[in-house]
């Protein structure tokens, strides 16, 4: 069921979205943001020379790089062999050095006749909507799986996923994975990591890990903080988007409730029809069930690409400070970056 779009000032917390399996799988594409990302367009940083060789590799894993050149020495002597390589990349760095754009880059140069891309969590959803075996069926034969921020936050995802993906490989799917957690390590500081070692080890030996260094490229422009508004500056701010289509005015606190209403697979059709998203009386998160909804929320909105504007607590300063300190730091500091790029975006 599509969700009614509206126009002028909504509420989030009113909206009740329903998603099917068949529009589930539909939805696996590249966001918007990277409809047209390609290698050619991704600016790697001169400074860490991992990013240049990462996409020259992806390049040949998409079957549109050059083979290594032959070595003179006459005519008999045979050109070097190319290491096979293996039937999945998985991409390893810090937020913000344009592993995404790498992973559509894939999606798009792979001629694949079937091809999915999706959030880890996307492709979780669509087993426990279509139920296990189902989801094996629809997607076995696909060319290509391309899966973003690929986490393993329990043991039941681990179990899931580590079955699907072997499924899929055997049938000659090729994967291509990105995260802030090498293979190897998925887990943790999240439960009890060790007790599902030979599932994750086993998984992981399906990816080639590749590096990216870098600094965060959302930051290179901004000062480092989100952008606070007061109530004038927000009401403002709102109003000249709902005069030309939809923006979203919610109190924070109700927002954060209202998200453990709605599974985070249906997140994205809480923002459908929007141009910004407001939130006001923004608090501090000290739960980890709330902030980690809020970082898969924050996650759809920056695939939306739509502004956030907020009053009440700086959205960097969102997560408690305990929680920056635990074993899902990266998720919160990505989601914190993403924060301040659409802040400041808003104000643009």
């Amino acid at each position: 069921m599509t969700q009614q779009i509206s126009t002028g000032v909504v509420h989030l917390t009113e909206r009740t979205p329903v998603v099917t399996g068949t529009e589930m799988l539909a939805s696996l594409v590249p966001p918007p943001q990277f409809d047209d990302a390609t290698f050619e367009s991704y600016r790697s940083d001169d400074r860490y020379p991992s990013q240049e060789a990462t996409k020259q590799l992806l390049q040949r894993f998409a079957g549109g790089g050059s083979s290594a050149p032959a070595k003179k020495g006459g005519f008999f002597r045979r050109a070097p062999k190319e290491t096979p390589m293996k039937p999945g990349v998985y991409l390893d760095g810090g937020f913000g050095v344009g592993k995404t754009h790498l992973l559509a880059s894939v999606y798009h140069a792979l001629p694949a006749r079937r091809k999915y891309f999706g959030s880890f969590i996307e492709y979780t959803a669509l087993v426990g909507a279509l139920g296990y075996k189902n989801t094996v069926d629809l997607l076995r034969g696909a060319d290509l799986l391309c899966i973003d921020e690929f986490e393993l936050d329990d043991p039941g995802d681990t179990m899931v996923m580590t079955r699907l993906l072997g499924e899929l490989v055997a049938s000659g799917t090729k994967l291509a994975a990105t995260s802030n957690t090498p293979p190897n390590a998925l887990g943790e500081g999240r439960f009890a990591a060790q007790d599902f070692l030979r599932e994750i080890h086993a998984m992981s030996e399906s990816f080639e890990t590749l590096r990216i260094d870098g600094v965060d490229y959302r930051q290179r422009a901004i000062d480092g903080s989100a952008v606070v508004s007061d109530e004038a500056s927000y009401a403002q701010a709102t109003e000249r988007a709902a005069a030309s289509g939809a923006a979203s005015d919610d109190e924070f606190a109700a927002l954060i409730h209202h998200l453990a209403q709605v599974h985070p697979s249906r997140y994205i059709r809480l923002i459908d029809g929007l141009s910004l998203v407001g939130l006001r009386d923004v608090r501090t998160l000290t739960d980890q069930s709330e902030a980690l909804r809020f970082v898969a929320f924050v996650d759809r909105v920056y695939d939306a690409q739509l502004p956030i504007v907020a009053t009440g607590v700086s959205l960097d300063q969102v997560f408690a400070d305990e929680m920056l300190a635990g074993g899902y730091r990266k998720k919160y500091l990505r989601a914190i970056s993403r924060l301040n790029a659409l802040t400041h975006s808003a104000i643009e």
